[in-house]
């Protein structure tokens, strides 16, 4: 496994989101220059984000990693992202109308947060061809007013400035591991058609590390395992992730490791993961991954 950066500590702007703004108005045309995909390019990789919360918009070091990841790829035809902040049985599907409003669901930051749009296009389409990949016993509601919460819109600004990319969230049925890998499996084809597979939680997730940097050996022990199972494609250790050490202090719930089996689950080689991002921030790990 590889990685852009090891660095434990980030620079932060004073400005509230003052990262991201300086980051549109730097990469924007290059956003837009990128090459959408054909059936050339071949499946697109499904990807894990940990996509912090609105701060990560502070971190320039964070938002320029996310953005150049993107940029080694084509830019997808569509998106489908299942992030760490959803679950809904039966399976929910975000409004897939152009301009449905974001979910800004958080609290205690600045209420400029609150008023930084990402208003991606119509995603009918996709949303239809979402609900084909799933089984016909498979009850789907589509939440029409509900828009892309946090764990979906952060990182997709960062990645998808130009918000041209149709993008629709999936949630998820479950936190069982075993559901989550299944649902990858059933999104797995989707990658055929240049459609993004992105899990979107945290690799840990650990609050308590900010109260007791002392902990931070308990994350960085969660780490080099979940990335060495990962590195052997392990699917049934990752599964079984409350054996690992660490995992009490690393995901004391289990809300946003899951969506990493949603990206496993959707990978044709389990064992091809590579890091996009390897760094700690206030303790924890925000390590990204893409599989093929």
């Amino acid at each position: 496994m590889s990685a852009t950066s090891s660095s434990t500590s980030s620079t932060r702007t004073p400005r509230p989101a003052g990262a991201y703004h300086e980051h549109l108005d730097r990469v924007l045309p290059l956003a837009r220059e990128r090459q959408v995909w054909t059936a050339s390019d071949g499946p697109l990789p499904s990807l894990f984000v940990s996509h912090g919360a609105p701060f990560t918009l502070d971190d320039p070091q964070w938002i320029a990693d996310l953005f150049h990841w993107a940029q080694t790829m084509p830019r997808p035809r569509a998106i489908v992202v299942v992030s760490a902040h959803w679950e809904e049985a039966p399976l929910g599907i975000s409004g897939s109308a152009a301009g449905t409003p974001l979910f800004y669901d958080f609290s205690g930051f600045h209420p400029h947060y609150k008023t930084l749009p990402y208003a991606t296009p119509d995603a009918t389409a996709l949303a239809q061809r979402l609900v084909k990949a799933l089984p016909r016993t498979t009850a789907v509601h589509e939440f029409t007013d509900r828009g892309l919460d946090h764990g979906a819109f952060i990182p997709l600004m960062a990645m998808y400035p130009a918000a041209d990319v149709p993008v629709v969230q999936l949630s998820m049925p479950s936190l069982d591991p075993g559901a989550l890998l299944d649902l990858g499996a059933r999104l797995r084809p989707l990658r055929d058609e240049g459609i993004l597979i992105v899990g979107s939680g945290f690799f840990t997730h650990s609050f308590a590390v900010f109260r007791n940097p002392a902990l931070a050996a308990h994350t960085a022990a969660f780490d080099e395992w979940a990335s060495d199972a990962l590195a052997r494609g392990d699917v049934d250790a990752l599964a079984d992730f409350r054996a690992a050490p660490g995992a009490a202090v690393a995901h004391p719930t289990s809300d946003h490791y899951v969506p990493l089996l949603l990206t496993v689950g959707s990978a044709s080689e389990p064992s091809s993961a590579v890091s996009a991002l390897d760094r700690m921030v206030l303790g924890n790990s925000i390590r990204s991954v893409q599989l093929t």
